[in-house]
């Protein structure tokens, strides 16, 4: 007797194979609803059922048994040649049993399943992936696979605001790929993480030093390293405030930069281009209204709960900076009623952004003592650089509301 829910894994595997979809599967003889029950385990298989799925599949019924489902290393391969949230599911089912196997084969299941979390901004499951990673690379040795790990986990500790252990992370990442005499790939991996963290805890002489290495270092290409080396560099500029600067190594990237070799990559660099706008002096809400627009025109075919937060994210402060106040909470109550994909700083400027709406509105206590726990929170993560542009944030809003009143 097949028994749930080992029939139901099988049977998703088996189809998810054949590059087949539930009403393909199912056909004539059985309703797609029955058949995803049957996928979840929510339904014991009747022999009949067993049977016509075993015709469409063309197996022998025995083969439902779960002791004939494939290795790791077959689900590793049907994930790496078909990237979908299918086979990423099969993938870290197949991992649960797998201690005992291969640990080349475990790291690179981890590394494959840290991306898929990674790109659906879900922090948490990426962070435990990672952990993982990391204590396996340990393991096996190679100072290649430890240097990567640490390096996807020092963005991962950075995304969630923990800037110290995420500087720690960057920094023994950089020095592996160094000791060891690493890839370019390696090297300029690592020390993208390195700047941005560095600038975000203050250590802005290492992250400037590091920032120019890392521009050497990805000098004469065109390829997606270069464009994100350039977009650190150009992120760093922002933060010493050196607005003109930024703006042409933005536009370079952007210029330079294919998007059809990496759309997200172009995405993030003309949300990066927007952002400068707005905070430049004075503020440029016409280019960056325009940004927003060439990256909503592409963002169907880069579809990510993170990109299209972002991109509302901006869209309500650019409706702050043009006075549009009410557009800017609407914005805001938008993202607040689904469950943010966003980065720890871009989390904390919405709350910025919330407390500021508060101040003009005539709250003030509470927008000010909203602000002041957002700042001292980010001081408290060694995130100084965002401490620094809320107290200025909330100095430029309080004297806005004073001259409005």
């Amino acid at each position: 007797m097949l028994e749930q829910p080992s029939f139901g894994r099988r049977l998703r595997q088996l189809r998810t194979e054949r590059g087949l979809s539930q009403a393909a599967l199912a056909g004539d003889g059985m309703s797609t609803g029955y058949l995803s029950r049957l996928e979840s385990g929510a339904r014991q298989p009747t022999e009949r059922a067993v049977a016509h799925l075993a015709g469409q599949l063309g197996i022998s019924p025995v083969e439902f048994e779960e002791s004939r489902a494939t290795s790791l290393a077959q689900i590793l391969s049907l994930a790496t040649s078909l990237d979908s949230d299918e086979t990423s599911e099969l993938l870290a089912e197949a991992l649960k049993s797998a201690h005992g196997q291969d640990p080349m084969l475990r790291w690179q299941a981890l590394w494959l399943l840290g991306q898929w979390k990674r790109r659906h901004g879900d922090q948490a499951a990426e962070r435990l992936y990672l952990d993982e990673l990391v204590a396996l690379s340990e393991e096996i040795g190679l100072a290649e696979l430890r240097s990567r790990a640490l390096t996807q986990l020092a963005r991962s500790l950075r995304v969630s605001g923990e800037i110290i252990p995420a500087v720690d992370a960057a920094g023994a990442a950089y020095r592996l790929t160094r000791e060891n005499e690493l890839s370019t790939q390696d090297v300029a991996g690592a020390l993208l993480v390195l700047v941005s963290v560095e600038a975000e805890a203050g250590r802005m002489p290492d992250a400037r030093r590091h920032a120019e290495e890392l521009t050497t270092l990805v000098d004469g290409r065109s390829d997606a390293l270069w464009a994100e080396s350039l977009w650190t560099a150009g992120a760093l500029r922002v933060r010493e405030g050196e607005f003109a600067l930024a703006q042409e190594l933005f536009q370079r990237a952007l210029d330079g930069f294919d998007s059809r070799e990496n759309l997200t990559i172009w995405l993030r660099l003309r949300v990066a281009m927007a952002e400068l706008h707005l905070q430049k002096f004075p503020a440029d809400p016409d280019a960056a209204q325009r940004c927003i627009e060439a990256a909503e025109a592409a963002l169907p075919f880069a579809r990510t709960p993170a990109l299209e937060q972002s991109l509302t994210a901006l869209r309500a402060r650019l409706a702050f900076h043009e006075g549009r106040f009410a557009d800017a909470r609407a914005l805001l109550d938008r993202l607040g009623r689904s469950e943010l994909r966003l980065p720890y700083q871009t989390r904390v400027r919405l709350e910025v952004l919330g407390n500021q709406l508060r101040i003009l509105n005539g709250e003030e206590d509470e927008g000010l003592a909203g602000l002041q726990r957002l700042a001292l929170k980010a001081q408290e993560n060694s995130n100084i650089d965002l401490a620094a542009e809320i107290w200025r944030l909330a100095a430029e809003c309080l004297m806005k509301a004073r001259d409005k009143a």
